[in-house]
């Protein structure tokens, strides 16, 4: 290999998936070695545009069409044609914002990116800044590099030095764990003996200026580290604009809320609704006319849901403090409210429940510490992320952003049959989430885990949906085990549940078949006839979505 050949691929984009061995095999059981292969591929990588749902009920499509052209800056790339049933312009000037053609979804906004480009680093080793594995998922999503975020540093780094941009992406030790074994505030030579040196090789995402010194991106807490200037993906950034009239998301999960058919007046549960999207794209559909019970185990998160409801301008939408596992209230809590109404003076948003039927709900403390303890947990799968979150938690303190103030709700439960319809959008592996440079820690165990969870949450929906309502199920994971296992499930304990087609269907269809693990348990997915009843969204597919989920179901009589 000639220099530069090798000068390319070490100053290159070119990130491999490490998984767990048996997961591994598991997927490539489930999808086929070569699907499985792109599939791996595709989620190191984010999608190529940015999907804005507009809110219809302050401001039109057309009319923030207008406004995203003077606020977005042009970009350094020209957007990418590649194919992609959601963009069928040819004009490179029209191909950067599109409105999308899906029937009923004209208040859906691209904004088209471009990448992969290739970076000129230069002819002589660059000063380099080497940031955390998450830092760089958000930096290819189009976010800066805040200080946070930044793991190493060259030496003599100055404020407006040009530097490349490179990830530390978590390694096996010899113990089985993974970890990335290196301090923060680590001094970059430029030389082979450099922490990282081999292991970053095929892991740089573009090139910017350092805002601060060395010894200044150590020393401050928050703030821009590195403006970064020449991107792998270049994707813009919606941060703090248009508030109130657009909110950015996944096109699937705006698939999800229409799949649900939300109707004025209904009364409808969004189960673990943080951090608002679909609760705020369900009470739109609704025209903001009717009642839905936004719940969600996390203080602070019930506040992210109440901010994001107030900003938008909505009002149909009550938000509690709740774990999903215990959303059917027990039968002596039935009909004893403890308190009939409340305010959040903070965000000044309202939840009315004296016209809320069976809901039970008693006052939590406006200042509490996100996380869970015995009284909210109960016997709660609790996962891996939650038990580094918490150990991070105990040893430095709770931190500025774990500790906000305002007022929540905490409910009791709903009684049930009490609501037409049930969103569970449960959590879950995410291993659909894109770009993804790590996924080695989830096991067959811990996936395990996810479904007997997701599993215990959909018995809690089943139990509040009244006869003749609608559950809608999504995650946002490829793993089968987690949604066509779950639909399995829940169609044959439940004789009354029945798979319902959903509108819009631009998702591909589910698996069919089963998979026999090598301890002898069979995990069992669809049945011929049931693949075309869900949506299953495929990374590597042309529509370049997340992984995604979405099965319906319609509740039929429960006294047979």
């Amino acid at each position: 290999m000639s220099h530069s050949e090798h000068w390319e691929k070490r100053y290159s984009f070119s990130p491999s998936l490490q998984w767990n061995p048996q997961l591994r095999h598991y997927f490539i059981k489930a999808y086929g070695h070569h699907h499985f292969t792109r599939i791996s591929a595709a989620l190191t990588r984010p999608s190529r545009y940015s999907c804005i749902r507009v809110n219809t009920l302050a401001s039109t499509a057309d009319a923030v069409l207008r406004k995203l052209r003077s606020l977005v800056p042009p970009q350094s790339h020209s957007a990418d044609h590649v194919a992609n049933p959601l963009n069928d312009s040819s004009d490179a000037a029209a191909a950067l914002f599109s409105k999308c053609r899906i029937p009923g979804l004209d208040y859906v906004l691209f904004v088209w990116g471009s990448g992969p480009h290739r970076i000129d680093y230069g002819d002589a080793p660059p000063k380099e800044v080497i940031v955390s594995r998450k830092c760089a998922e958000a930096v290819l999503r189009g976010a800066q590099v805040y200080v946070p975020g930044v793991m190493a540093c060259s030496a003599h780094v100055e404020k407006g030095d040009t530097v490349a941009v490179s990830v530390a992406v978590e390694q096996q030790g010899a113990d089985g764990g993974w970890s990335v074994p290196m301090t923060r505030g680590t001094v970059l030579q430029g030389s082979q003996t450099d922490p990282y040196y081999i292991e970053r090789r095929g892991l740089y995402i573009g090139q910017g200026t350092a805002m601060l010194s060395r010894a200044g991106m150590f020393r401050v807490s928050e703030g821009v580290g590195v403006d970064m200037k020449d991107r792998v993906y270049e994707l813009h950034s919606f941060h703090n604009v248009l508030e109130g009239e657009i909110f950015l998301q996944n096109l699937p999960s705006i698939i999800a809320a229409h799949a649900l058919d939300p109707q004025m007046g209904e009364r409808i549960l969004d189960m673990c609704a943080a951090p608002g999207g679909k609760t705020t794209a369900i009470a739109i559909l609704m025209k903001d006319k009717g009642e839905i019970i936004a719940t969600d185990r996390s203080h602070n998160k019930v506040l992210d849901i109440q901010k994001l409801a107030a900003e938008m301008g909505l009002s149909c939408i009550k938000t509690f403090k709740l774990d999903a596992l215990k959303s059917v209230c027990r039968r002596d809590d039935i009909d004893t409210f403890t308190d009939p109404c409340s305010t959040n003076a903070k965000n000044d948003v309202t939840n009315q429940v004296f016209d809320s039927p069976n809901l039970q709900v008693e006052r939590v403390s406006p200042l509490v510490i996100e996380g869970k303890d015995e009284e909210t947990n109960g016997g709660a799968y609790v996962s891996k992320a939650d038990i580094r979150k918490n150990m991070r938690r105990a040893r430095n303190g709770p931190g500025r952003n774990q500790t906000v103030g305002g007022r929540v709700d905490r409910s009791k439960g709903f009684s049930p049959d009490s609501f037409d319809r049930v969103l569970l959008d449960a959590p879950c592996s995410a291993l659909g989430l894109r770009p993804r440079l790590f996924a080695g820690e989830e096991t067959i165990e811990s996936l395990r885990n996810h479904a007997k969870y997701q599993r215990r949450m959909f018995d809690q929906a089943v139990q509040l949906v009244r006869p003749g309502g609608v559950i809608v199920y999504s995650t946002c994971t490829i793993n089968p085990g987690e949604n066509e296992a779950l639909v399995r499930y829940a169609l044959d304990k439940y004789k009354y549940l029945s798979l319902a087609p959903q509108h819009p269907r631009i998702g591909g269809p589910g698996l069919v078949g089963s998979c026999e693990f090598p301890d002898g348990y069979i995990e069992e997915w669809l049945r011929p006839g049931e693949e075309d009843l869900v949506q299953r969204f495929d990374p590597s597919s042309p529509l370049d979505t997340i992984g995604f989920f979405i099965a319906k179901f319609l509740v039929g009589s429960k006294d047979t």
